[in-house]
């Protein structure tokens, strides 16, 4: 189980203002290391060298998406049951189905208030 001072918290959106909001909430939740990732590359490559315990991230992304970053993240074994939450601003049923068929454990639509995603968090982290 990830305690709030194990973990971390891998944000991926290619907005910075969302990163900064939920890194932002995130912090109020007890949260200390949290890291952001401007693109799934970029998400990639930090899930290779730091100690993730979360994966949040954004669905519609220039480049690689939201879901070929999970599907990418799912490739690797020790990756399998990495909690991923998938956030986005569309709410199409075909989008939500394709997550969880990759393996995120929740997906959540813009907008969304702190105490939601403080929810949401904890039940991916226990």
């Amino acid at each position: 189980m990830m305690t709030k001072a194990s973990g971390k918290i891998l944000v991926v959106d290619d907005s910075r203002v969302m990163r900064r909001i939920i890194s932002s909430f995130l912090a109020k939740m007890g949260y200390e290391d949290v890291l952001e990732a401007s693109d799934a590359g970029s998400a990639l490559k930090t899930i290779a060298t730091e100690q993730v315990a979360v994966v949040i991230s954004d669905y519609s992304m220039p480049g690689l998406s939201g879901l070929e970053l999970l599907k990418a993240i799912r490739r690797d074994p020790k990756n399998k049951d990495m909690p991923f939450v998938m956030v986005t601003a569309e709410a199409q049923l075909g989008q939500i189905i394709a997550a969880f068929r990759e393996g995120a454990q929740q997906y959540v639509t813009k907008p969304f208030t702190s105490e939601y995603m403080e929810y949401i968090i904890n039940k991916v982290v226990r």
